[in-house]
């Protein structure tokens, strides 16, 4: 067969939306003997036709039916994600524990002219450091080893890995062995980190994506939350081995969760790149539920796994792998730099303030109890603001959320570091408000929908790999971030204190900026269609307002050829043909 032919069977293929009257002008220019293969070519277009189908019924899914379809998904996603409520427990806790006189006299030195045990500074930024720097490499894991192993049996051993590193927590002679704990149970917190967003996007229809992703944001507040009602509880506690009361609970989390994540369905994204059609298929049936104004769930299965297979074959034959360096090329750099700087803007407009926010009110004379019951108001409003997102979602779309979420930001950041101007303690107390305010506004807008922007920047190939590379950025921001914020606000340093506002204000700002000509909108775009919108180079402001083609036959079998168009049919043949025999 000649390459005039191959192009003139593509050109019909494309003119003509009827596979039955394709079929028909096709085969002729494809070699295949029909008694051995099948009429695949027939096969390729109804699974095209099918594709699309399944892409519009998903695109026009509403919430209601979505949680009626989806719950056993919503469930798992659930599941997962709660493995975030650890970290946002256990990274909360440390900070606090340097109050505490039992924990300064194990891990401390006696200073003679305080009269008391201190923990040094140098020993403080190592044990923070320590995490931050395990969060980097167990975000790397999170982001590699899925695409291997799957999600599952990724996440089931760093879970048990887990109960083991409390006990080395809890049990830590020195200083040392306690930085080990935290640069290994960051290693364990990163690859969740990466691991829930991706899982999340890879078994939820997209009417859901959004909600289940922003409750990533919510577990992180619920385990803050968590720790500083446990720390509340123990403040007044006269035990010096207190402090060991919150490593402690900590061994309530990871069994439950292991065992809720043993019986939780692999990734049907994962399952079909590895070959594993049938499992996929599987997989998908045990994310759905019968309804009785739907087809049956088989049927809907069968119709999503070829939805996945075409797009993962589409993908496969644009890009040259599925390896790191493909985030850095072609489209793939621009749904990479989405991604990674979305995650950014969350750690450089002002975030690491929102800790800081008791430290502002015992400056106004605040008692330190009193002072923790703030930080838990703080946290509660966090988690309304989260859930007033999912609000908010319903009405406006990411870019609208992130743009002005940012502009509000920017807004209450300024005037943060105008009351900072003043040294009264009035004012004192009116800044911790203002941070209170702030931490509304930050997880009613780009603290949660950055989960959801973050993972629907990827193409399915590369999804675990763009969020790592994502989150990696967010985590190096964190470690800079973590390492100024005490010089402005330490008055023996910088002495900039709330004023440090201003500089968080000014780079909410130019985050705007760059939201505004970067950040393309996808509310209620199915994967294939982001997809396209990127393979076509559309403008982000452009987006809302394009409508692509999905799942085009003619465009996909020249993409992936002869032997393409006939391995994609008879995978499918064969998965109809196990299920037949069983």
């Amino acid at each position: 067969m000649n390459k005039e032919e191959i192009t003139q069977s593509i050109n019909i293929a494309k003119s003509d939306s009827a596979s039955s009257d394709l079929s028909k002008e096709i085969k002729p220019y494809y070699d295949h003997d029909e008694s051995k293969d099948g009429d695949y070519v027939n096969k390729f277009l109804d699974m095209s036709k099918e594709a699309r189908e399944e892409d519009q019924r998903d695109k026009n899914m509403t919430l209601m039916e979505g949680l009626r379809m989806y719950p056993k998904a919503c469930f798992f996603s659930v599941v997962l994600s709660a493995a975030i409520i650890m970290e946002g427990y256990d990274t909360n806790l440390l900070a606090s524990f340097y109050a505490y006189q039992g924990f300064a006299e194990k891990f401390g030195k006696y200073y003679p002219d305080l009269g008391q045990y201190q923990v040094p500074a140098k020993d403080q930024l190592g044990l923070s450091m320590c995490y931050q720097t395990g969060a980097l490499v167990g975000v790397f894991i999170g982001g590699i080893v899925p695409d291997r192993i799957g999600y599952r049996w990724t996440m089931i051993p760093a879970l048990f890995c887990t109960v083991a590193l409390i006990f080395m927590q809890f049990f830590a002679p020195n200083v040392h062995v306690l930085m080990g704990s935290f640069i290994l149970l960051g290693i364990n917190w990163g690859s969740y980190q990466t691991m829930c967003v991706a899982y999340a996007m890879d078994i939820l229809p997209t009417s859901l994506r959004v909600y289940l992703t922003t409750f990533v944001n919510c577990c992180w507040v619920i385990g803050q939350l968590t720790s500083s009602g446990v720390l509340k509880g123990i403040s007044t506690s006269n035990n010096r081995d207190a402090w060991k009361i919150p490593i402690a609970i900590q061994w309530v989390f990871p069994l439950p969760l292991a065992v809720c994540v043993f019986f939780s369905p692999e990734s049907p994204y994962y399952l079909v790149r590895s070959g594993q059609l049938e499992k996929a298929k599987h997989s998908l049936m045990r994310l759905l539920t019968d309804h009785p104004n739907q087809p049956s769930k088989e049927i809907i299965a069968q119709s999503m796994l070829t939805k996945i297979q075409m797009t993962i074959k589409e993908e496969e034959a644009v890009e040259n792998g599925s390896s790191l360096v493909e985030c850095f090329k072609g489209t793939n750099w621009r749904r990479t730099r989405i991604a990674a700087i979305t995650w950014l803007i969350q750690n450089i407009t002002g975030s690491s303030l929102m800790g800081y926010s008791t430290y502002f009110y015992q400056n106004a004379g605040v008692d330190v109890s009193m002072s923790f019951t703030f930080s838990i108001i703080q946290y509660c409003l966090g988690i309304v603001g989260t859930l007033g997102s999912w609000f908010l979602s319903q009405k406006f779309g990411r870019f609208e959320i992130y743009f002005y979420g940012l502009i509000a930001i920017a807004a209450l950041l300024a005037l943060t570091g105008g009351l900072g101007c003043s040294n009264s303690e009035s004012l004192s107390m009116g800044v911790g408000s203002m941070l209170m305010v702030y931490t509304f506004v930050y997880d009613l807008t780009i603290g949660p929908m950055c989960y959801c922007i973050v993972g629907e920047m990827p193409s399915a190939q590369l999804r675990s790999k763009t969020i790592m590379l994502a989150r990696n950025l967010f985590n190096i921001a964190g470690i800079v971030v973590a390492i100024v914020t005490p010089y402005m606000l330490n008055p023996t340093e910088w002495n900039w204190k709330a004023k440090s506002a201003f500089l968080w204000a000014g780079l909410a700002l130019l985050s705007a900026v760059w939201v505004y000509f970067e950040l393309p909108e996808t509310k209620g775009r199915t994967f294939a269609e982001i997809d396209k919108l990127f393979a076509e180079r559309v403008p982000a402001r452009q987006f809302k307002h394009t409508i692509p083609t999905t799942f085009d036959a003619g465009e996909i079998m020249e993409k992936l050829g002869n032997e393409g168009v006939k391995a994609v049919a008879n995978n499918i043949e064969d998965v109809e043909l196990m299920e037949r025999k069983v």
